[in-house]
């Protein structure tokens, strides 16, 4: 699958879940859908037919490691 230029069209089986953290205000979210076969997607909650980021799961867990432990911020 090239990974440029992808829309959520392009994932049909893609199932998006927004963090539990997000409120209802519309501010800054990302949804994520990680039931795909070999990647990650994500996407900007607001902008749900928008570009979709795709990462392979170690390269998710990386991330979220690296967030949970403050390296990114």
């Amino acid at each position: 699958m090239d990974s440029k230029n992808l829309t959520s069209a392009d994932l049909p089986g893609a199932a998006w879940k927004k963090s539990s953290r997000s409120g209802n205000s519309g501010g800054n979210c990302i949804e994520v859908a990680g039931n795909l076969p070999g990647l990650v997607a994500v996407r900007d909650s607001k902008n749900p037919a928008g570009p979709v980021l795709v990462f392979t799961p170690g390269e998710w867990t990386t991330f979220l490691g690296d967030v949970k432990t403050g390296r990114l911020g």
